[in-house]
């Protein structure tokens, strides 16, 4: 059984813990998440069964929407409400406006230092280890886009944002840093991803929902539809076969379903619509002579449906 099944997850469990139910549920042995999850937090988690897990690195790269409550005037060693906590301070009178004005420093491309309590690794140990020995270590500054960064509520000294950002941006850090600037501390309390690309919380489904489907295996989506934000380009016989040798295709072999920019990733389908490659468009390469694409993965026997 292969596809992209879109989770809930519920509060509490681990990403590792929901892979370990779908492969009860699914009864596979080989499965794969992107984009880990606090046991802290609910909402968008991709899960990959089979050889399904070969697109992950596709869906890795994606932005995603967060809905986040905060605390003010607590530190935690985690930044979040599952941690020890370290500083306790009076909060300053605050509403919407003001809160957004203190938001404004975090919009754009951010400089951010990843928790300690983290899977980050550091000379092959996770981070979160370290700190549960009491120790504590450089982490490198990464940078980050927070594209969207709004204050919904404010009931203090609980305040709900919602953020659309970039792959790897830490909201923990994001409300631990937003208390320092407002000047009282904060940390996480609830966290709930909206979105993970193009796939929202409304396409998701609850575990305990799964358990109770006659068949399970149609909650899956095919590579073809996982992949659907890449532009299709359809390969005519001759070249569905030369691909098979690794010979990417050229482009009077292909249907395109729109015009392509130079350097646009696409995903090569066959005539049913299942996915055969993802490549890049890159019509005037000098360093390869074959071809109009530059393949990055090729799925030649992973047609879902066969």
């Amino acid at each position: 059984m292969h596809g992209i099944l879109l989770i809930d997850k519920p509060k509490g469990l681990t990403s590792y813990d929901v892979v370990r139910q779908v492969k009860r549920i699914f009864s596979v042995r080989k499965v794969g998440h992107a984009g880990t999850l606090d046991p802290l937090a609910t909402g968008v988690l991709i899960v990959a069964l089979g050889d399904a897990t070969k697109i992950l690195q596709f869906l890795l790269v994606d932005d995603k929407g967060y809905r986040a409550t905060l605390k003010l005037g607590e530190t935690t060693d985690t930044f979040d409400a599952l941690g020890r906590e370290l500083i306790k301070k009076p909060v300053p009178p605050l509403d919407i406006d003001s809160i957004d004005r203190f938001c404004s420093a975090f919009r754009g491309t951010i400089e951010q230092q990843p928790p300690m309590y983290s899977a980050l690794k550091r000379d092959g140990v996770p981070l979160y280890k370290l700190a549960r020995q009491g120790l504590e270590v450089e982490r490198e500054s990464r940078s980050v886009t927070i594209t969207r960064l709004a204050v919904i509520a404010v009931y203090s000294p609980f305040v709900t944002i919602e953020v659309d950002c970039s792959k790897g941006t830490y909201i923990r850090s994001l409300v631990h840093d937003l208390g320092i600037s407002i000047g009282c501390g904060a940390h996480l309390t609830e966290l709930c991803r909206l979105r993970s690309g193009r796939f929202t919380i409304d396409q998701c489904h609850r575990l305990d929902d799964l358990k109770q489907l006659d068949s399970p295996a149609d909650a899956l989506l095919s590579y073809s539809e996982a992949l659907a934000d890449f532009p299709a380009v359809e390969l005519d016989e001759p070249a569905l076969k030369a691909l098979t040798f690794g010979i990417p295709p050229q482009e009077v072999q292909c249907r395109l379903q729109q015009p392509l920019t130079d350097g646009e990733r696409v995903r090569l389908i066959d005539q049913k619509d299942r996915l055969v490659a993802v490549a890049d468009y890159q019509p005037f390469r000098h360093s390869e002579k074959r071809g109009d694409f530059r393949l990055i993965r090729v799925f030649q026997d992973q047609f879902v449906g066969d």
